[in-house]
């Protein structure tokens, strides 16, 4: 079997970031690339075949809520989540931590992982490093996620410090595990290939506990490495100078992910820094709220300005919305509280990402002008 299931080649590296191409089990994809979020096997609103008209190479899906709903072990015997969700392409799951942590109230850590109600049902779950390997295994995704505590802000030094050694002994068990068990994943046989696990760096705030946390990593030799904890609350200004002073620290021969961001100014100025990879809600959350994404800026579609304005969404934007829709009927669907309208709206918001993300790669290959 060929064990190798990652291929990470830099075509373009500069002083305005990198451009790549990741191989994965499922496909290749072009990086710095935005990976939608699939939270519970659906990018809220989009059928997938919507997704691939946009050229979504990678999505993500949740190991927390898929877990709790439908369960891993039905996913498993459905041929894994790729079959499942009919999509052929990359998939990424998370670790299930972000999600567990944000529980607050519903969840006791030990060092043996951490204990919670579910927010469904209130039911007793236990997540250790070890289940959420066998959680994302049983999934099938391309690229799982270590378990690691996310961090709240603000978070002193003493509580970081404590949550960084945690984090760190969780992410040498959990490769530990995934290296042992990998070859379980659904696809294995058919695609003789294996399943491969990031590590991601923490330390809160604090830049000499991430370079800590990415130094331990690296000793751990992880394929890929992400940037965790942020946009947690933080101002904008020390996410960015997070991402910056970690980034260096991060093999650069390896794909580097900074996990939860951003703003579509955001996802441009962190690729042109060198990050590879990105996800976010919200586009899709946005969109389901009326808030569009412009070359123009921000708009509010449910403004009482666009209820006659005949004019596309966005000038500049190719997206179907764009091509046939009129800001009035996209206005007039979101008062009417029309399904369609999140359909629509997050068709857009997606475009416009995907697309941001495609031309920061053009031009890196110098195709294009600058953004």
């Amino acid at each position: 079997m060929n064990r190798v299931s990652l291929h990470f080649e830099i075509l373009n590296s500069g002083a305005a970031g990198r451009r790549g191409t990741l191989t994965l089990p499922h496909g290749q994809v072009e990086t710095p690339a935005f990976m939608p979020v699939g939270t519970a096997a659906s990018v809220k609103a989009l059928p997938q075949h919507f997704l691939e008209e946009l050229d979504a190479r990678i999505i993500l899906g949740n190991t927390y809520h898929l877990y709790l709903r439908p369960g891993h072990e039905l996913i498993r015997r459905m041929g894994g989540l790729h079959r499942f969700m009919s999509w052929p392409r990359a998939l990424l799951t998370d670790s299930g931590g972000f999600q567990v942590f944000s529980l607050n109230e519903l969840r006791k850590v030990t060092e043996e992982g951490v204990r919670f109600r579910s927010h469904l049902d209130g039911s007793s779950h236990f997540f250790s490093p070890e289940h959420s390997m066998d959680v994302q295994i049983a999934l099938g995704s391309d690229i799982a996620m270590a378990f690691d505590e996310c961090l709240e802000y603000p978070a002193d030094r003493e509580r970081a410090r404590k949550s960084l050694d945690l984090t760190m002994r969780w992410a040498a068990r959990s490769k530990a595990h995934f290296d042992a068990h990998k070859h379980e994943a659904p696809w294995v046989d058919e695609l003789e290939q294996t399943p491969n696990l990031f590590g991601i760096v923490q330390g809160g705030m604090f830049a000499d506990l991430r370079r800590e946390s990415a130094e331990r990593l690296v000793e751990m030799d992880f394929p890929g490495y992400a940037i965790g904890g942020l946009s947690v609350g933080e101002p904008r200004e020390l996410t960015r100078e997070i991402i910056a002073d970690t980034l260096p620290l991060l093999p650069a021969d390896k794909p580097r992910y900074v996990m939860g961001v951003g703003y579509p100014d955001e996802i441009v100025e962190y690729a042109k820094m060198g990050v590879d990879m990105m996800d976010c809600v919200l586009p899709t959350r946005a969109a389901r709220h009326g808030l569009l994404f412009t070359s123009e800026g921000r708009l509010n579609i449910k403004n009482r300005r666009f209820a006659e304005d005949q004019g596309p969404l966005d000038p500049e934007c190719s997206c179907p919305v764009c091509q046939r829709y009129s800001r009035a009927y996209l206005r007039h669907l979101m008062a009417a509280q029309e399904p369609l309208a999140a359909v629509l709206n997050t068709l857009h918001n997606l475009a416009f990402y995907l697309m941001t993300m495609r031309r920061v790669r053009e031009e890196l290959a110098g195709s294009v002008p600058s953004i």
